[in-house]
């Protein structure tokens, strides 16, 4: 038997699972248009399906993220994936029933007594595209948004992350109905042709470059999308903030996920001659936090080679730039492992590439600033971030940057934590992102509100009939008066 090209055989099995995920979203879009309404107990049931798997596997998703990344801490995964999962499903269930409900709303007095309401309804078939940095919460959170919303939903997870990616798929098929829930597995090209698809709204979270790319993709049919995606987010310290508590909260939402969160502070801003005491204190947080950081489960790895090469060559075109490299940990960087301790870097420049291109990693670039307004300046000269961080207890301080800077999301004396509000709207704004969810806002995001007017019995509409005489004339001049 002769052999088969290796690249065929991809080719075949792409265009398989492609033709295998397009028939699974004709059932469900043919599904979605036999009835618009699902009924409350319906979603409540698929919500507590989606609770059940995620709850009921943790342990087995733990291993599989951790198998998936060489080593991610479990006390990480339970702390920033199983743990805001549950949550989001948990707040979802407490309100989705009063999100359902159809909004009473008054009409304009020139069309009283009439009534006018918004119906809530499900869009149809939503498509969810995964990254591979969070893989489960990134699936779980909006996922429970779109159920809560009525509609069915497919979700594309990353190749990145395949051992995830299979639990995933297997435990979608226990736990729901294949028209309800379906996962789809495969490299970038089945993640292209997923975007291709029809759906009723499309969400993607990654990288900025390839939200252009998913961007386009969906142009083809008009998909709505709502895009999550990331860019360099900047943590400021204030003058009157004292810099050792920053830096612990710095560097601690920092190295979480060995830096491999879009909301990670990107750079930090301090204030000038306080650059080599900041990096101090981080070292001191580090020493602290991961005393020994080689062999320590609590700190994770760069998730594959290609990542890891790619920071040490931002580490590499910094060096060679003139920027200064200071080690946070007394660690040596373990390419097997991909183990790579964090680096504070000082005297950067914009023409750097750690200072272009989202870091998505434990290098951390720190920059002096004269005074608030030149902070503030900085920031507002480079692309929207999808987060910003301020460190101050003087008020005013505090409220010119959330007022003079445009950000996605602001955590104030911490990091990160804002995501952890399911009563606030998680999203970016430009180039980090467009469109919101989490709570209340992922139910509209994956709804259609419908507006609806009710004309009452007894109005005043015929006035307004042709043939148009006098009374038209008097009328309209006082209408637009």
């Amino acid at each position: 038997m002769n052999a088969i090209d290796p690249a065929i055989q991809q080719a075949a099995t792409t265009a398989d699972q492609s033709s295998d995920f397009r028939q699974q979203f004709d059932a469900m879009h043919a599904a979605t248009r036999r009835t618009a309404a699902v009924a409350r107990a319906v979603r409540q049931a698929r919500l507590d399906a989606l609770f059940d798997l995620v709850h009921d596997n943790g342990d087995r998703f733990v291993e599989a993220i951790a198998a998936d990344f060489g080593h991610r801490s479990a006390q990480e995964t339970r702390l920033l994936e199983l743990f805001p999962s549950l949550e989001a499903i948990r707040h979802t269930r407490s309100h989705f029933g009063g999100w359902m409900k159809p909004q009473g709303k008054a009409p304009s007095l020139w069309f009283r007594p009439g009534r006018a309401r918004i119906l809530m309804q499900p869009l149809g078939v939503v498509g969810i595209i995964v990254p591979w940095n969070y893989p489960l919460f990134l699936a779980i959170s909006p996922m429970a948004a779109a159920l809560a919303a009525g509609n069915r939903v497919m979700v594309k997870m990353s190749e990145f992350t395949p051992r995830t990616g299979e639990l995933l798929a297997s435990l979608a098929t226990r736990y729901f109905a294949p028209e309800d829930v379906s996962v789809v597995l495969g490299d970038a090209s089945v993640g292209a042709d997923f975007a291709r698809l029809p759906f009723d709204h499309l969400l993607f979270t990654g990288s900025t470059k390839v939200g252009h790319d998913i961007m386009r993709m969906a142009a083809d049919n008009l998909t709505p999308v709502t895009l999550e995606l990331g860019g360099k987010s900047p943590a400021i310290i204030g003058p009157d903030y004292p810099l050792e508590k920053a830096a612990e909260r710095i560097v601690v939402g920092k190295l979480l996920n060995a830096g491999q969160t879009c909301i990670a502070p990107d750079y930090v801003l301090v204030p000038a001659g306080r650059e080599q005491a900041f990096v101090d204190a981080a070292r001191a947080v580090v020493a602290k936090c991961w005393p020994d950081l080689a062999n320590t489960p609590d700190y994770s790895a760069i998730v594959n080679d290609r990542h890891y090469q790619r920071l040490q060559s931002y580490v590499d075109d910094a060096r060679e730039r003139g920027a200064r490299i200071e080690p946070l940990s007394g660690a040596p960087a373990d390419a097997v492992s991909r183990r790579l301790p964090p680096l504070a870097l000082l005297g950067v420049g914009e023409d750097m590439r750690v200072m272009q291109d989202e870091i998505f990693g434990p290098l951390l670039p720190v920059l002096p600033y004269a005074e608030l307004d030149a902070a503030i300046a900085y920031v507002n000269s480079h692309p929207r971030p999808l987060a910003l961080y301020y460190f101050g207890n003087d008020s005013g301080n505090r409220d010119r940057v959330l007022e003079e800077t445009v950000a996605g999301g602001v955590t104030v004396n911490d990091t990160i934590l804002h995501i952890a509000q399911e009563n606030l709207p998680f999203g970016g704004v430009g180039p980090s992102g467009m469109g919101h969810y989490h709570g209340i806002e992922g139910f509209r995001t994956f709804s259609k509100q419908k507006a609806v007017f009710y004309q009452s019995r007894l109005n005043g509409m015929s006035l307004f009939n042709p043939p148009y005489g006098a009374l038209f004339e008097r009328l309209a001049k006082f209408l637009i008066r």
